[in-house]
């Protein structure tokens, strides 16, 4: 998956916006207004931070070398993962939509209900 897969994967998702809200070279994806993925669009290599349940974090790491903790981020929710290392595209959206989701469940209930309805 390169990085414009990834751009579309996510703005495909109901109430999904992008912004560039900490440098002009840092986009972020946000679903209601809350944070669910993250890239640099300076760096050589293509890495994506994005939430992950703490248990299932720390299994990923273990399992892949290609994924570790959160760079800038909390390393119990976050995690970073190299889009180049030849991870397969599954695993990648699958991780997409557990950190998407992970953020829906968190929103208040009439966000929810918001994004019910933009579907």
């Amino acid at each position: 998956m390169n990085i414009e897969e990834f751009r579309q994967y996510c703005l495909a998702k109901p109430g999904v916006t992008e912004s560039f809200p900490f440098d002009e070279s840092t986009l972020v994806f946000k679903v209601m207004n809350k944070m669910f993925a993250l890239t640099g669009l300076n760096r050589e290599d293509f890495t994506v931070n994005l939430k992950c349940d703490p248990d299932r974090a720390i299994e990923l790491r273990e399992e892949y070398p290609e994924i570790v903790e959160g760079y800038h981020m909390s390393k119990k929710h976050w995690n970073t993962i190299s889009f180049d290392e030849g991870l397969s595209k599954n695993l990648l959206v699958e991780l997409i939509d557990h950190s998407y989701d992970l953020v829906v469940k968190g929103l208040k209930k009439a966000d929810r209900e918001l994004l019910k309805s933009m579907t």
